[in-house]
């Protein structure tokens, strides 16, 4: 379908007398126009009178080290779920380290590289420490956040908000370009009903953390695992100059790389068996249905609305996972249905960044993960929450990425996977225990998801697309 549209001669002029169609988007145009036009008077984010003020924190130089008291975080974790930081930085930083930290309530944007990427501060971010190339949206009243923050999340929002006022696709946003962002300023009681659905989505969102530090504690308690770097190995030989380790022939497996064999793997191993009353591996029928590393295929993709969701390894911590691309059905129905992907499933990145971890909630029900994730399909409901908190924490991400392997590219495949080692506890109601407060941080989420699509159908229905 051609996509067309008349252009003013004086916004060919202003935009330097450009005469090509990509500097002048039709959705942009027509999402400007829908909110000139709509039912509420227009309005702006930023800007003098606009609903909101933004800022950008300086460059400064990081002072990296080992562990602080200071991990910061990159603006592309905004849309994580439960974030992890990207490293720790030294006290002695040159910076406002307090300017850096993020505020509850606030919106944030990445601003750059991906940009348009939003997200609403809760419990779970607030007080964190971002790197300065991230937009920070103080609303002027701030139960006006989840309105704001709705609106930059819909389609027509975000699309306005990619775009300058002639249509052309931006490449950075600055905290002067929400003054041109066109925003409907709808009734009060109105934004608040979308506000507080935004805030109790994020809520939720805080109690499935929760419930995973919980079952991660009790998983550690019950096996009393000391911190990852505490672990006593003492099989390196400290008087060379680099750490060095042996290995014995008959324990090779075929292994000459020394990633496979480094001494944390068997410290951790042998605690597992020492405390608790068995340790399997994720191939055991008792642990898996099935461990599936999808084949590789051409795919054909088609608009929204006429294909599967299909989502990658870097979106997996995301609660809804942007930039979703779509597989077309009738060119890859039969395929699809043995790709697809059902409530409980482990997924685990195989390649690239090895060991991320995610459980499929309910909204990801058929949705198609890429080639580069493996499958665990668990033997049943009573293990499904136990295996992915054990796969998730500091330990299981160390027995998952000691079988990668790949000089330029870093792999792992379902054999390996099946081989991971797993701890079945001597307390089986601690073991349960476990189990349905991941599932139940599993069920949050999905509600999170559900009052988070409610507010944005709100939006679109009753804000952006209302009649007059």
């Amino acid at each position: 379908m051609v996509k067309w549209c008349a252009v003013a001669l004086s916004d060919v002029v202003a935009r330097g007398k450009r005469l090509e169609a990509s500097v002048f988007d039709v959705e942009a145009k027509q999402a400007r126009m829908l909110i000139s036009k709509g039912k509420y008077p227009q309005s702006f984010i930023g800007g003098t009178d606009g609903m909101a003020s933004s800022y950008v924190c300086g460059r400064f130089k990081r002072i990296w080290v080992e562990k602080s008291d200071m991990p910061i975080y990159q603006p592309s974790s905004i849309v994580d779920i439960k974030p992890t930081p990207d490293g720790y930085i030294s006290a002695k930083t040159k910076t406002n380290i307090g300017n850096l930290r993020v505020k509850e309530n606030q919106i944030l944007m990445t601003c750059s590289g991906t940009i348009g990427k939003v997200s609403f501060v809760s419990r779970t971010l607030a007080s964190k420490i971002f790197s300065h190339d991230l937009l920070r949206i103080d609303c002027r009243k701030p139960d006006e956040a989840g309105y704001i923050y709705a609106f930059l999340k819909s389609k027509i929002g975000n699309k306005i908000l990619l775009t300058n006022s002639y249509g052309a696709v931006i490449t950075h946003i600055e905290p002067e370009h929400l003054a041109t962002v066109p925003i409907p300023d709808a009734p009060t009681m109105l934004k608040k009903k979308i506000h507080d659905l935004i805030v109790r989505s994020y809520e939720l969102r805080d109690e499935s953390n929760d419930l995973i530090d919980q079952a991660t504690a009790l998983l550690i308690g019950e096996l009393k695992l000391p911190d990852i770097d505490a672990f006593d190995v003492g099989l390196y030989k400290k008087a060379a100059p680099v750490d060095t380790f042996s290995v014995r022939l008959s324990e090779m497996s075929g292994r000459l790389d020394a990633s496979y064999h480094v001494p944390i793997v068997d410290a951790i191993i042998e605690h597992l068996k020492r405390y608790a009353e068995e340790v399997t591996t994720v191939g055991d029928p008792r642990i898996s249905r099935e461990v599936i590393l999808p084949g590789r295929f051409k795919r054909v993709y088609v608009d929204e609305g006429y294909g599967r969701v299909l989502i990658g390894g870097k979106q997996l911590s995301e609660l809804d996972p942007s930039s979703k691309k779509y597989l077309s059905t009738a060119k890859h129905d039969k395929m699809l249905k043995k790709l697809e992907v059902h409530e409980s499933t482990t997924l685990i990145t195989r390649s690239g960044t090895i060991g991320k971890i995610a459980i499929v909630p309910k909204h990801w029900e058929h949705y198609i993960p890429s080639d580069h994730i493996i499958r665990v399909i668990p033997a049943n409901k009573d293990i499904a929450g136990y295996l992915n908190i054990f796969l998730a924490s500091d330990y299981g991400k160390v027995l998952i990425t000691r079988f990668t392997y790949g000089s330029v590219v870093d792999e792992i495949d379902d054999n390996h996977v099946r081989q991971i080692a797993i701890p079945l506890l001597k307390n089986h109601t601690v073991q349960k225990k476990i189990n349905d407060l991941a599932l139940e941080a599993n069920e949050k989420r999905y509600q999170a998801y559900l009052l988070e699509q409610e507010a944005l159908q709100i939006m679109d229905r009753d804000v952006i697309y209302a009649k007059k």
